[in-house]
């Protein structure tokens, strides 16, 4: 076991390496010629080469959402019943809404300032992540049943490396990546990073890298999955407040949704450069892929809205504006991918909306600044945590 001090201070040649990726930011490189749109510096089958050791195999290079198709439950969780997990951040609750009636069906105290709800890599578990409570309360998805609740020091989010071997406290206010053992929740590491408010991430294709926002920081970083390190830090352009991130189905570029300069940074995450920007609207927060893989979801939580990016041309394609007031945040998509279910976190609802059209099919009253929602069960063979990314 290495001791958590031990990778504290920041080792020189990253300083430098992350000096010398920052000046070539805002350069868009070659175009692919049959897109239009600036090419990474990696095919889908070089991203998914060299595997992390333990990772379960990608399926299809082309599209890693590939079992996230719907109807595509793992036996696992086949027998789970479909509820809404909503995280009241200032109520310290959690509401519990079943999706047939949209309704809440349940509701139960939890540590102070519940921010997600996160399945565990197995799929077997949920973790309500109490930020300041310094706990994770767990939420037996069999039944819907609220079960235990652990010490756990500043879990502002959370996340499992893909070989399932670790949880990733994201201790934001720490600036610190922990790493826990995922069978006992047992702390192993923790690696203080250049990344103030660090926030979101996502795993490359073949789960060596992960990308992680700096919400504080307007910037994200490259960080080594395997050797728990620091490999880069990048500015984006224009400069604001990074949040949510996600990997391409092809697996060759990161979205990371900024919430200050109203859009999507798009990310070579190999040559950890930036090569492109796309406007989305106000507030944009939250990144879903569709069950798909053709659109991206991004909820605009500064003007109530979603818009659509469609991942072959990396355009907005359309807008669903919902009706105001309405401040759409975290949230995720139903298991058949009929329904986008974000909670509106200044207005103490939920709103279920068509992916169809974009209508909003309900709003439901919840606690008050209800976060992280998590939709349960997903489709997908294992969980990299969050509020639900299944690969």
């Amino acid at each position: 076991m290495r001791r958590a001090t031990s990778l504290v201070c920041l080792p020189i040649l990253a300083v430098v390496l992350a000096s010398c990726q920052s000046r070539t930011a805002r350069s868009a490189g070659p175009v692919d010629a049959a897109t239009g749109v600036p090419a990474s510096s990696v095919s889908p089958e070089r991203a998914a080469q060299n595997p992390l050791p333990g990772m379960p195999p990608v399926l299809d290079p082309h599209d890693i959402y590939s079992e996230d198709r719907p109807g595509l439950l793992s036996p696992v969780v086949r027998d789970f019943v479909p509820r809404i997990y909503v995280p009241n951040t200032e109520s310290n609750s959690v509401d519990v809404i079943d999706p047939s009636t949209m309704k809440v069906v349940d509701h139960f105290k939890v540590g102070r300032l519940p921010q997600h709800v996160t399945p565990s890599w197995d799929m077997k578990t949920l973790w309500v992540l109490n930020d300041k409570g310094n706990s994770l309360t767990r939420i037996d998805p069999k039944t819907g049943r609220k079960g235990q609740t652990i010490p756990v020091k500043d879990p502002y989010n959370m996340y499992y490396t893909p070989d399932g071997k670790y949880a990733i406290v994201v201790a934001e206010q720490r600036e610190r990546l922990e790493f826990y053992a995922a069978a006992t929740m047992k702390l192993v590491n923790a690696v203080w990073v250049p990344c103030k408010g660090v926030d979101h991430m996502d795993f490359s294709s073949n789960g060596r890298y992960l990308i992680a926002s700096c919400e504080f920081g307007e910037a994200v970083i490259k960080f080594d999955v395997e050797r728990q390190k620091l490999i880069g830090r990048l500015p984006v352009h224009p400069a604001g407040m990074p949040q949510d991130v996600k990997l391409s189905p092809d697996g060759t570029i990161f979205y990371v949704a900024d919430m200050h300069a109203d859009g999507v940074h798009v990310i070579d995450g190999e040559a950890l450069q930036q090569i492109g920007f796309i406007p989305t609207g106000k507030g944009a927060h939250g990144l879903y892929v569709s069950r798909d893989s053709k659109w991206l979801y991004v909820s605009n939580r500064g003007e109530g809205s979603i818009s659509l990016i469609d991942l072959a041309t990396r355009k907005v394609s359309t807008k669903w504006q919902l009706p105001a007031p309405a401040s759409p945040d975290m949230g995720g998509v139903s298991t058949d991918g009929k329904v986008l279910w974000l909670a509106g976190r200044f207005n103490s609802e939920v709103y279920a909306i068509n992916t169809e059209n974009g209508q909003l099919l309900a709003r439901i009253p919840v606690g008050h600044g209800p976060h992280g929602l998590c939709v349960y069960p997903q489709p997908g063979r294992y969980s990299l945590g969050h509020t639900g990314v299944f690969r």
